[in-house]
């Protein structure tokens, strides 16, 4: 199903699209961070990564919990821009012979992927409300902020040290 197809055609339809949707980033996203992880140099960077990884198995039950409490299947839909974070993520970390460097690079794409679900959760907690449903809207904002906290050491910890070791 395209984003613009006959098959949205409510508010309610387009709020359940995008729960699925981001379902299944944060599902992939619980498939890449340890990958993530293991290519980490940087202790702190590496630890960041596992962290985020139990984080993100939390996001995958809040959103369980939301498709239930608004009374959808939960389900998952393809989501080719999470699947082409990841991938450009996987292809950059192949080309970084410097481990330096690639700490940079990998900081570079954890944080395309927390920009994506920052946007993600924000509409949804926008649209939930929008939809009467508060309840639905508190538990996404409860994740939101834990994308945004991690974006945001990610910046601290690439502007700290990592991106000054790589351009040393």
């Amino acid at each position: 199903m395209g984003l613009f197809t006959k098959d949205i055609k409510t508010m309610n339809d387009l709020f359940v699209h995008q729960l699925q949707d981001i379902y299944y980033a944060e599902q992939q996203l619980t498939k890449a961070l340890p990958k993530m992880a293991a290519k980490a140099t940087d202790p702190q960077l590496k630890q960041g990564f596992l962290t985020h990884l139990e984080e993100t198995k939390q996001h995958v039950a809040r959103l369980e919990e939301v498709f239930r409490m608004h009374g959808a299947q939960v389900k998952a839909v393809d989501c080719p821009a999470i699947d082409g974070i990841i991938e450009e993520a996987e292809e950059t970390a192949g080309e970084v012979a410097d481990k330096a460097v690639l700490d940079a690079a990998l900081i570079n794409a954890a944080q395309a992927a927390e920009h994506y679900e920052i946007v993600r959760y924000g509409s949804l907690i926008a649209w939930a409300k929008q939809l009467g449903r508060t309840d639905c809207a508190n538990v996404l904002a409860k994740t939101l902020e834990e994308e945004k906290a991690t974006d945001k050491k990610l910046t601290t910890l690439a502007e700290s040290k990592v991106n000054l070791r790589a351009a040393s």
